[in-house]
């Protein structure tokens, strides 16, 4: 039995024939892809975001916000949250 509802695609190929939400979303797109890399490095390794927060030295709340995109953090910020995952940020102007 299949589920009911729509599929993300199907619902983004849309939303991107309206040229203000296309707009929009490319203007975000860097914010999101580079959430996506740190959300994606701390649940390879298994890590919560409370643990992160920890190795960081900042509160719980300020990896979340950073998570969802309501927070816009500092390079410096980037470059903590980085090195507390073992990982290096780089940054490419193409």
């Amino acid at each position: 039995m299949s589920k009911p509802g729509v599929k993300f695609e199907t619902i983004t190929e849309q939303l991107m024939m309206d040229e203000e939400f296309r707009l929009e979303y490319e203007k975000l797109k860097p914010r999101y892809e580079v959430i996506s890399q740190f959300i994606e490095a701390r649940n390879t390794q298994h890590m919560t975001q409370e643990e992160l927060a920890l190795r960081v030295g900042t509160q719980k709340s300020n990896i979340s916000r950073f998570e969802s995109g309501t927070y816009n953090p500092t390079l410096d910020f980037l470059v903590k949250v980085a090195k507390s995952l073992g990982k290096e940020l780089h940054i490419e102007i193409k």
